[in-house]
C-alpha cells in the first residue's frame, strides 16, 4: 500500500530569463523514507529545492502539502508545513553564536523578547543529535568547515522538521562526522520523517536511500525504488546528450611539446598534483564543483600561494609567484564569475577589451587612442560582439559578457589560458562559438586549460582530460576512453570509475 506523501511537486516547470530549468518535474515525499534526488550540476535540483521549500514560484504545476495543493507555496506555509532545509552552501552568519545561528528565523519569544534559555536548551537538543558538544556562546566562525556544516543541519532539525531536506550534506564532513549523520537520519527514517537526500556520494546513496529520482536538463529520467538500482546505472540516467553539432569537429593533436609542467603541486587545498600542458592541445579539468578545479587554475596563474618539487612554465623554472609573472610568461585567467572578477561592467565594452593592453601600454609610454579603437574593434567582430563598443559591457548579455572577459587577453599573445567554466550561464548558440574559438586558438599552438562542470563540454572539446576529488587529481583520462560515464564516474568516486577510465 502507498503511504500519503507529505510533500510533492506535481507537474513543475520553471523558466529563468527564458532559459527552462524544469519541465513538467513531479516529486513525492513519503514519510518514513530516504529519497534521493540525483543529477549532474545545472541538472534543476537545486531550482526543484527552492520551489519545494517555498523559496521559488513555479511557473506551472503546483506545490502538495498533506494533500493540498498550492499555486505557490510560500516559505510560511513551507516552515508551517514542518519543512527544513539544509543547504550546501552554508546559510550561517558569522558574526553571531553557535546557538543563534541554530535558532535563525525561529528564535523562541517571550514576552516578545528572544527566550534565550529556551534557545539554549532546544539549540543544546539540536547539535546533540548531530554529535557536536560546543559552546554556544561562541562565534560559528571559530569552527572548521565541517562542524559548520553540522551546524546548519542541527538548524534544519531545530525546527523539529516533518520533511528534511539535506543538500550535499557530507561534502565537508569527515568520515566519523558522516557516520554520525548516517545513524540520525536512519532514526529521524524510523520516526517517519521525510528526508529528500541531494548527493554526488553514490556509494552513500546507495547505502542509505529507498527511492531515487533523477534529473537531466530539468526532466525526470527515473523515478522509482532504489531495489535493483546500482551506480552504473545511476551514472548512466545521469548523463547522454545527443551533441548534434553544437562542438566543432575534433582533430587530434601532434605530438607537441610540453609548455607546462609541474610536479607535486600542493597547497592548502591542493595534494601532489602532476600536470603537464602541450602546446595546442584542450586540456579539460573536470569533477564536482568545489574540488579543487578553481585553486589548480589559480596556484598555476600565480594567484594562490603553493609549493611544488619541480615546475616549468615555457622553459622557465619554477612556479609564477605573482599574476604578473604569470602573464609575463604567456598565462592569461578567465574566471567563472565574469562579472565581479571579469569585467569592470560600468565601463564601456571597448574599454574593457583593451584592459590588459592598457598596463603593457602605459608602462612602454606608448596608448594610442586610435589605435586602441581599432583594435577594439577587431577583437569584437573576430569575436561576434556586436553593437556600439562605446556602451557599458553590462548591457550585454551574459554570453556576449563572456566573450569580452576572453576576447581582452587575446592582443598580448597568451600562450596559455586558463578558463574557468567559461560557458556558464551562456545560451547555446554563444557555446557553439565559443567552443569553435577555443578549438581555432588551440589550432594555432595556444594550450587551453578548460575548467568546466558541464561533462559533455569536457567530452567533445577536450583532447584528456583530468578529473579531481578532494584536491587531487583521481583519473586521467585520454581522448579514445572519454565519456560523460566515465567522467562522472570518476568524479564520485563510483566503482565504475577504474573501468570506463
Amino acid at each position: 500500500m502507498t503511504t500519503a506523501p507529505i510533500l510533492a511537486a506535481r507537474g513543475v516547470s520553471k523558466f529563468f530569463f527564458g532559459n527552462r530549468v524544469l519541465r513538467d518535474v513531479s516529486i513525492a515525499l513519503q514519510p518514513g523514507r530516504i529519497h534521493a534526488l540525483l543529477g549532474e550540476n545545472g541538472a534543476g535540483k537545486s531550482t526543484l529545492i527552492n520551489i519545494l521549500s517555498g523559496a521559488l514560484r513555479p511557473d506551472s504545476g503546483g506545490v502538495e502539502v498533506d494533500g493540498k495543493t498550492y499555486r505557490a507555496l510560500s516559505p510560511r506555509d513551507a516552515r508551517r508545513a514542518g519543512v527544513a532545509v539544509a543547504q550546501q552552501e552554508l546559510g550561517l552568519t558569522s558574526q553571531i553564536s553557535i546557538a543563534e545561528n541554530v535558532g535563525l528565523g525561529d528564535f523562541p519569544r517571550r514576552y516578545g523578547l528572544i527566550d534565550y534559555g529556551d534557545l539554549a536548551r532546544r539549540a543544546k537538543a539540536a547539535l546533540d543529535l548531530v554529535g557536536l558538544d560546543e559552546d554556544l556562546a561562541s562565534p560559528v566562525d571559530d569552527l572548521p568547515l565541517g562542524r559548520r556544516q553540522m551546524v546548519e543541519i542541527a538548524r534544519a532539525l531545530f525546527r523539529e522538521p516533518r520533511v528534511l531536506i539535506l543538500d550535499e550534506p557530507t561534502s565537508s564532513l569527515s568520515a566519523h562526522e558522516a557516520q554520525t549523520l548516517t545513524g540520525l537520519l536512519e532514526r529521524l527514517r524510523s520516526k517517519g520523517v521525510a528526508i529528500l537526500y541531494i548527493s554526488h556520494r553514490l556509494n552513500e546513496v546507495m547505502r542509505l536511500c529507498d527511492y531515487v529520482t533523477v534529473l537531466k536538463d530539468g526532466v525526470v529520467t527515473a523515478d522509482r525504488p532504489m531495489q535493483g538500482v546500482d551506480a552504473a546505472d545511476l551514472v548512466r540516467l545521469m548523463v547522454g546528450r545527443d551533441s548534434g553539432h553544437l562542438f566543432p569537429e575534433w582533430t587530434p593533436v601532434a605530438d607537441r611539446e610540453p609548455i607546462v609542467s609541474v610536479a607535486g603541486l600542493s597547497s592548502s587545498v591542493l595534494r601532489d598534483i602532476d600536470i603537464t600542458i602541450r602546446r595546442g592541445e584542450v586540456f579539460g579539468i573536470g569533477g564536482l564543483v568545489g574540488q579543487g578545479q578553481e585553486d589548480l587554475l589559480l596556484s598555476l596563474y600565480g594567484a594562490l600561494p603553493a609549493s611544488s618539487r619541480s615546475a616549468t612554465f615555457r622553459g622557465r623554472p619554477g612556479l609564477p609567484r605573482s599574476v604578473r609573472a604569470a602573464n609575463d610568461l604567456g598565462l592569461a585567467y578567465v574566471p567563472a564569475d565574469r562579472k565581479r572578477e571579469g569585467l569592470h561592467l560600468a565601463h564601456a565594452i571597448a574599454w574593457n577589451l583593451m584592459l590588459p593592453s592598457f598596463a603593457r601600454a602605459a608602462a612602454l609610454s606608448l596608448r594610442r587612442r586610435g589605435a586602441e579603437r581599432g583594435l577594439a574593434a577587431q577583437l569584437a567582430d573576430r569575436f561576434t560582439i556586436k553593437g556600439d563598443l562605446t556602451r557599458q559591457v553590462q548591457v550585454l548579455s551574459g554570453g556576449n559578457q563572456q566573450k569580452v572577459a576572453l576576447a581582452k587577453w587575446i592582443p598580448g599573445d597568451p600562450r596559455v589560458l586558463l578558463l574557468n567554466d567559461p560557458t556558464r550561464g551562456v545560451d547555446v548558440e554563444t557555446k557553439r562559438e565559443i567552443y569553435g574559438l577555443l578549438r581555432r586558438l588551440a589550432g594555432e599552438g595556444k594550450a587551453i586549460v578548460l575548467s568546466s562542470s558541464d561533462t559533455p563540454e569536457l567530452v567533445h572539446l577536450c583532447d584528456r582530460v583530468a578529473v579531481m576529488r578532494q584536491g587531487r587529481i583521481v583519473a586521467n583520462i585520454e581522448r579514445q576512453s572519454l565519456s560523460e560515464e566515465a567522467i562522472v564516474a570518476a568524479s564520485m568516486g563510483a566503482e565504475t570509475a577504474r573501468a570506463a577510465a
